[in-house]
């Protein structure tokens, strides 16, 4: 089933394999390039992609080198990004990823705050082009105030990548300890008013940002993304409320009517503790659409291992790294490229661009 047609609200997927989101860093001065465009264009044979983190503001942009969606320049360089994806035949959401507390300030534009639901320190360094690894900044705790300007940065990249880059969807990065999930998690979210005390005031950023995108877009363009148990910048794997929070926010999802709901397995790449409980199905059977999920993806008898553990659309990631044409090459059953590490995150074409095409010779 993974190379049959699918249809996403009202989106047609041409087969069942997404690009999972990959930080990359080539965005220079945060804006996306003609680089970018040449990268995601190659990685068009995907059914969907998903890009890169990027930020809905300068606050959010806690890694050196990621893309924006708040400027014109950044709008324009997103809809080059498009433009080249769909002419080979391909869709694309731009996920939205406000980094938090995940920050330091040598990274942030000035007149930028690192902020997050509580002012606790998150564990870790984090890389900065100009003084290398750098302590993450203890976030300022947001505001009444400041928690709505944020959704409405969240709205306003939205609206902007839909409606002047020609984005097909966007998708909202609620997972790997990001600003979303940040307010989700008890170990990062402290607070005693309505945005944190108990599972439902821990939800209510999340649900009301996806409200508020949704309202503005369409909800078929609307996505989201979780990590449940995971543990990757520094939030809580394990904790007694997991499932109930995890079954409240798939049944106001469902409410919502958004394209999917995106699980990000952290086992793998992330070395994550093993799950407790077939949280995959707990997802699935609240939210009852589309899910997403997957986990180092080689080949197609693991892609369709995914499909029979209850999910819709299967996701690979470093895979897609090294193989530009990793759909054909797995439906052909053709030895893998191996990603190097050393240029996952470096300017330039390097490790970017440069990767082969068994297709190109194939049909040579």
């Amino acid at each position: 089933m993974i190379f049959t047609s699918y249809t996403l609200k009202n989106t047609q997927l041409k087969n069942r394999i997404v690009m999972a989101p990959l930080t990359r860093s080539r965005a220079i001065d945060n804006i996306p390039n003609e680089l970018m465009a040449t990268y995601y264009g190659q990685r068009s044979g995907a059914g969907l992609i998903i890009t890169e983190g990027t930020s809905p503001s300068p606050n959010g942009l806690g890694y050196p080198r990621i893309p924006g969606a708040y400027s014109p320049a950044q709008i324009e360089g997103w809809k080059k990004v498009a433009q080249e994806v769909h002419k080979k035949g391909g869709k694309i959401f731009v996920q939205l990823m406000h980094c938090g507390r995940i920050s330091a300030k040598e990274n942030l534009p000035t007149g930028a705050t690192t902020i997050g639901p509580s002012p606790i320190l998150a564990a870790g360094e984090m890389y900065t082009d100009t003084k290398g690894m750098q302590p993450h900044d203890t976030p300022k705790e947001m505001t009444l105030d400041e928690i709505e300007k944020t959704q409405q940065e969240f709205v306003d990249a939205a609206k902007l990548l839909i409606t002047q880059a020609n984005i097909d969807g966007v998708e909202l990065h609620a997972a790997n300890g990001y600003l979303l999930n940040q307010f989700l998690n008890p170990k990062s979210n402290i607070r005693e008013d309505q945005y944190g005390g108990n599972v439902k005031n821990r939800c209510r950023f999340v649900l009301e940002t996806a409200q508020k995108v949704a309202n503005a877009i369409g909800a078929d363009k609307v996505g989201i993304r979780f990590s449940p148990y995971g543990e990757f910048n520094d939030v809580q794997a394990y904790h007694d409320e997991v499932e109930m929070q995890f079954t409240y926010l798939a049944e106001n999802l469902k409410q919502l009517d958004i394209a999917y709901v995106h699980m990000v397995d952290q086992r793998n790449a992330f070395g994550a503790p093993d799950f407790k409980t077939n949280i995959l199905a707990t997802l699935k059977n609240h939210f009852e659409g589309t899910i997403i999920s997957g986990g180092n993806v080689q080949s197609e008898s693991d892609a369709e291992a995914i499909l029979k553990q209850g999910a819709d659309l299967v996701y690979a990631g470093r895979a897609f790294i090294a193989n530009p044409d990793l759909v054909y090459r797995i439906k052909n059953n053709i030895e893998l490229n191996t990603p190097d590490p050393n240029t996952f995150y470096t300017p330039g074409a390097e490790g970017y661009t440069d990767y082969t095409f068994v297709e190109k010779k194939v049909s040579e």
